[in-house]
């Protein structure tokens, strides 16, 4: 192994989206953005396609058209950043529905594309994306399509205990309730706060990957880390940049090929460990830009490979270490990686 190995398990995000799809009585989306959380747009989305998903979300057109390449005719691809100037074409070629967030979009998509679907993002009380009451009621005054669903997106979800989730219920429903159109509400943390949220669908994205707020489900990614080398220091010696870590005792430190240049922040190093096997072996000194020293002293062998991300680890734990979430680690995980994709069907 000369990379560090992503391997992503297809069928634990199969097994993810299955165990939130029956937690409704409603279509179950999936959202895809960001190249599916750092696991690939495509082999993600044609997996789930097989499964039954038949509505998709990314962030950008440009996006959408490689998930369109990917996927082909058939499913929706919808767009959360809308009709920005210059996507009619794509939006066109790769048959996208842009979620429309304000009426300048509305107009532009209008103009430029008459007869292609669209849909309404409507802003009820993110203050993020979205059209507010004033706007979408002078819309509704006019005559203009139909779109093919609405949807607004929930700010505080992963708080069930937050007045503003159903604060934002309430307005959704004001601005929708009478609509012979699909509604949607909830992501993953909307989904969790149970049936209320669910509308027509929902549109689960990091629980697809077994991240909070959906813990319950199964990790989805591993991320080994090749051993480059082994040296036994004395006690005393120092490691890594600024010899902020001296040895306490005659030790074994083991230097493995990743470190920030491949997402694995800088600040996570003093509270993490990369495991062999099931056993944790502490990383020690400064992560650098393409090294990482562990602590294998305890090993009784050292293994061609460490794994900072398993069953053990997971993308939410790097998260608290790091003083960030688990969709950042995920986002963020390195173009150098290896992707290795298993429980493909």
């Amino acid at each position: 192994m000369t990379a560090p190995v992503l391997t992503i398990d297809l069928s634990a995000i199969a097994a993810n989206w299955r165990a939130l799809d029956a937690m409704t009585g409603c279509e179950t989306a999936a959202v895809v953005k960001a190249d599916a959380y750092g696991c690939g747009a495509g082999p993600v989305a044609r997996m789930l396609a097989i499964r039954g998903v038949r509505r998709f979300f990314v962030a950008l057109a440009e996006e959408g058209v490689r998930l369109r390449m990917a996927l082909g005719p058939g499913p929706q691809i919808a767009v959360l950043s809308g009709h920005m100037e210059g996507d009619a074409d794509r939006l066109r070629d790769a048959d996208l529905t842009p979620c429309l967030n304000s009426v300048d979009q509305v107009l532009r998509h209008l103009m430029a594309l008459p007869g292609h679907g669209f849909a309404i993002q409507l802003d009820t009380g993110m203050n993020r994306l979205g059209l507010p009451a004033y706007d979408w009621s002078g819309l509704r005054q006019v005559a203009f399509p139909a779109p093919a669903f609405v949807m607004s997106h929930l700010a505080c979800a992963d708080d069930p205990a937050h007045p503003m989730n159903a604060r934002q219920l309430r307005a959704f429903r004001d601005m929708t309730d009478g609509m012979a159109v699909p509604r949607s509400l909830a992501a993953t943390g909307g989904l969790l706060l149970g049936p209320d949220y669910h509308f027509d669908f929902t549109r689960p994205g990091i629980g697809l990957h077994g991240a909070d707020p959906y813990r319950a489900g199964r990790p989805a990614v591993t991320l080994a880390l090749p051993v480059i080398q082994t040296r036994e220091i004395s006690a005393g010696d120092t490691v890594g940049y600024s010899a902020t870590w001296t040895a306490p005792r005659l030790s074994r430190i083991t230097t493995v090929a990743a470190g920030y240049a491949d997402g694995l922040h800088r600040v996570m190093g003093p509270k993490t460990a990369l495991y062999a096997g099931d056993t944790p072996c502490p990383i020690v000194g400064r992560v650098s830009m393409d090294l990482i020293t562990v602590d294998v002293t305890d090993l009784p062998e050292v293994p061609p490979a460490l794994e900072i991300l398993n069953a053990h680890q997971r993308a939410d734990d790097l998260a608290v270490n790091a003083g960030t979430i688990g969709y950042e680690i995920l986002t963020s995980l390195g173009a150098r990686y290896a992707r290795n994709y298993t429980g493909v069907t």
